[in-house]
């Protein structure tokens, strides 16, 4: 029998949604406190949630002994140093994306997580979509073939009005655009599919709002396997979509077009041939749907932790969804093609943000 796990969520914004996966695994894990400097909306949670403690303190949580992960769901600026203080207090992390405001902010979080014996695991809840994990499931029994081409678009509508929340918009707080924050899920099921990118050539644009940070974006990427991407971003679409398209040597892939849900069923399937198709059928048979979301990130961390094991979401993934975003801000910058992998010679390892990079 396993022990629940106690959670301290810090944060009262896309904390909703993180209790709401912590609920759906209520027999893993337990909540006993939320600290927001939102009061209203912070007790507004701890109602909802029946969470019995609420407090603005948040050094008060990493002394704690009874509390074993701190759930960081605060703005971008202050992930880095809340995922260190809850590691060096000996708790394990769960931190939202962006993760951090740099590919040296992750590598030396994996150097302080070692030492700390624990596991930081970042947020990339869409990998856990039942169309996509199909997908998955057929490129590890090879039934995909080669891969030739992947089209991602992120194309959503973001008003004046949502940036006028104070830390949005900014370099400084929000870390970067919609590169960073909003089209960091695309990023990742990229390499969740094709693994790490080995080259990236990019545009980036303020188009839509008044505001210092990109809100429109086209990369073409080379993967290290060979393929290509294309990546669209735009904080601009009417009619808001996110859409994926995987070209393979046996088969083609697409997903649905829901902005928020673009990685649940009913993704399409399209073999070379009748005889291929019934393989692929058969292979999608065999997939079991299950939550899918946070709920399920969550409940893979508990399995990972109660076996000692790494977390299903490594820093090394965050790192190279991070990577992708530096090469992009560097080839906006330069007008060149930037390869890859990043690493501490480049001159945006240590911050993209344009007055330090």
């Amino acid at each position: 029998m396993t022990t629940k796990l106690r959670v301290a969520v810090i944060g009262s914004g896309i904390a909703a949604q993180h209790l709401a996966g912590f609920r759906s695994n209520a027999d893993r894990f337990e909540v006993p406190v939320l600290c927001s400097l939102d009061e209203e909306r912070g007790r507004a949670l701890c109602d909802e949630y029946e969470i019995a403690e609420y407090t603005q303190e948040t050094a008060s949580l990493f002394a704690r002994d009874d509390i074993d992960i701190i759930d960081i769901c605060t703005p971008p600026h202050s992930h880095f140093d809340l995922s260190r203080m809850a590691l060096e207090a000996g708790k394990h992390v769960i931190c939202e994306k962006p993760l951090f405001g740099s590919v040296a902010d992750v590598d030396r979080m994996m150097e302080i997580a070692a030492a700390s014996g624990k596991s930081c695991m970042p947020i990339f809840q869409y990998r856990y979509g039942t169309g996509l994990q199909k997908l998955k499931h057929l490129t590890e029994l090879g039934l995909t073939g080669r891969p030739f081409m992947t089209t991602i678009e992120t194309h959503w509508w973001r008003p004046p009005a949502y940036f006028a929340v104070e830390w949005r918009g900014k370099w400084k707080t929000e870390l970067g655009g919609g590169l960073l924050g909003h089209a960091i899920h695309a990023h990742d099921m990229l390499n969740y599919i094709h693994g790490p990118c080995a080259e990236v050539f990019a545009y980036g644009s303020t188009l839509v709002n008044d505001i210092e940070v990109e809100d429109t974006a086209a990369l073409a990427v080379k993967m290290q396997n060979g393929s290509l991407a294309s990546l669209s971003m735009t904080l601009g679409s009417r009619e808001q979509i996110s859409r994926l398209r995987f070209c393979f040597e046996k088969l083609t892939v697409e997903s649905i077009r829901d902005p928020y849900k673009v990685s649940r069923d009913p993704w399409r399937f399209v073999a070379e041939d009748e005889a291929h198709q019934r393989l692929v059928d058969d292979a999608l048979d065999a997939v079991v749907p299950v939550a899918d979301g946070y709920a399920r990130q969550f409940a893979l961390f508990d399995q990972a932790l109660q076996a000692g094991e790494a977390p299903p979401v490594t820093l090394q993934d965050a790192r190279n969804s991070l990577a992708l975003v530096t090469a992009a801000y560097h080839s906006t910058r330069t007008g060149r093609p930037t390869p890859m992998p990043i690493t501490a010679d480049h001159p945006l390892y240590n911050s993209w943000l344009p007055e330090q990079g």
